[in-house]
């Protein structure tokens, strides 16, 4: 039974991972914090799950859904650089290290853009805090090159799937009759379903010549406008009304959260995923809300 490790591999995207991957036959195992799991302090049992693995992803990192301050901040970095560089000290003490590593990464690490789409090639990189973490997060996972581990960051976009993630709380927006446009509506909004994600990762597992930074995101994005349109064609609310910026700003800040997670404009192309062939089951946002939101 071939082995995959999943870092950091509770949360939304992980637990769908966990699933899809032991539907496939792998074994499947889980490094987090909770007693049931692969402590990160257990070295031993670090070396034990890295060794002769099919294939280590790392997701670890504190939710980015939170207020900003400092105490955040740092949680938000340090949770991210640091268990990259505890993975590679591990897999640095394999007799057979991973075949290949796959790293989560952050679309956000471009910059707003309202003009034009972002792909690896020709994407210009942002500022700011969310885009410097993006950075150090990246800059941590290439610093050391392993001579037997394959090493690829995936720059994903916001994911979509059923149960969890971001898809929630926009239902309730939609039920509740905010489900207008969110600001001025024009910032684009990048996705990739779920079941993408996965097909992705399977897919770089399975082409050994796939390296480096790839974005993860459907090839179709569009503004949040549209995404809200779509998002109410489906869900039919009785009306909807729009959320301007201050609203919003007044709204993340009683929950404890940042606007950017809806106000910034990331339109990010999934160009080197496609160049390479790869095929998404959901491109375009009507067939990925409707596999969401349409109940068998």
């Amino acid at each position: 039974m071939k082995k995959i490790v999943i870092a950091g591999g509770t949360g939304f995207i992980g637990s769908y991972l966990q699933k899809r991957f032991r539907e496939e036959g792998f074994e499947v195992l889980i490094i987090s914090r909770g007693n049931e799991y692969i402590n990160w302090d257990d070295e031993q049992a670090l070396l034990r799950a890295l060794e002769g693995t099919e294939a280590l992803i790392n997701l670890a990192g504190k939710s980015v859904d939170c207020r900003y301050n400092e105490k955040n901040k740092a949680l938000i970095l340090n949770s991210r650089v640091d268990t990259t560089r505890k993975l590679q000290s591990i897999i640095e003490k394999c007799i057979t290290p991973p075949k290949t590593w796959i790293n989560a990464g952050t679309a956000t690490i471009y910059r707003h853009a309202e003009d034009r789409p972002m792909d690896e090639y020709t994407g210009e990189i942002g500022s700011g805090f969310s885009v410097d973490v993006a950075k150090a997060w990246e800059k941590a996972f290439f610093e050391k090159k392993g001579a037997n581990t394959r090493k690829v960051a995936l720059r994903i976009a916001i994911t979509i799937g059923k149960g969890g993630g971001v898809i929630s709380p926009f239902i309730n927006l939609v039920k509740y009759g905010l489900g207008g446009r969110q600001g001025n509506g024009l910032q684009m909004f990048s996705w990739v379903h779920i079941e993408d994600l996965y097909r992705v990762i399977r897919y770089l597992m399975a082409n050994e010549n796939m390296n480096g930074v790839y974005n993860c995101s459907a090839p179709h994005p569009v503004t949040n406008s549209a995404f809200m349109k779509e998002m109410r064609s489906i869900l039919k609310p009785l009306f909807h009304l729009p959320s301007p910026k201050f609203l919003l700003q007044l709204g993340a800040y009683v929950i404890n959260t940042e606007t950017e997670l809806i106000l910034k404009s990331r339109w990010v192309i999934p160009k080197k995923l496609e160049d390479a062939g790869f095929l998404f089951l959901y491109p375009t946002v009507n067939k990925a809300l409707r596999s969401i939101l349409v109940k068998d």
